[in-house]
């Protein structure tokens, strides 16, 4: 199974665009602004390339661990200990590989387990981090849901391009 890795920074700037989007202040920026008692001032103040530089490079991160929740067959890679070409791999693998190597390689499946993902990760991480912080359930949800449509669409492409 080759893997096309540039897709990973592509995907990587689905959260820039994402949040450009999502905390607009005709979306949920404004919210968000009162939910945190910021002023436009204050985030004025923040530095923009730290800010988007990191986004940038977390995200790109999420996008590779993406990988192996999106693509079923990254799970054969690993039970044989690693690439084909490198590892040993029995007769029986190539088989499978050529069986089912592109089964479940679509935008569509790999959305579903992105969202998937928000769900059960960001969303818990998110509401936690909320709760103890004692933030809005506005807050979480915002946040939580931000990273719900984010997960879901890297999902889908890193599925689909990979």
């Amino acid at each position: 199974m080759e893997i096309n890795y540039s897709i990973f920074f592509i995907a990587g700037i689905v959260t820039l665009f994402t949040g450009f989007v999502w905390y607009h202040p005709k979306v949920f920026g404004t919210i968000w602004m009162k939910e945190n008692n910021f002023t436009q001032e204050e985030l004025r103040k923040g530095n923009m390339l730290k800010i988007f530089g990191l986004t940038y490079l977390f995200s790109v991160m999420l996008a590779s661990a993406l990988l192996s929740f999106t693509i079923h067959q990254s799970g054969a890679i690993g039970m044989i200990g690693g690439p084909p070409e490198i590892a040993a791999a029995k007769p029986s693998f190539h088989a499978f590989m050529a069986d089912y190597g592109k089964h479940f390689r679509t935008f569509k499946h790999g959305a579903l387990h992105g969202f998937i993902s928000g769900l059960f990760f960001a969303l818990p991480i998110i509401g936690i981090n909320g709760l103890f912080e004692r933030k809005s359930w506005k807050y979480i949800l915002i946040h939580a849901g931000f990273w719900m449509l984010s997960l879901t669409i890297m999902g889908g492409l890193i599925c689909q391009f990979a």
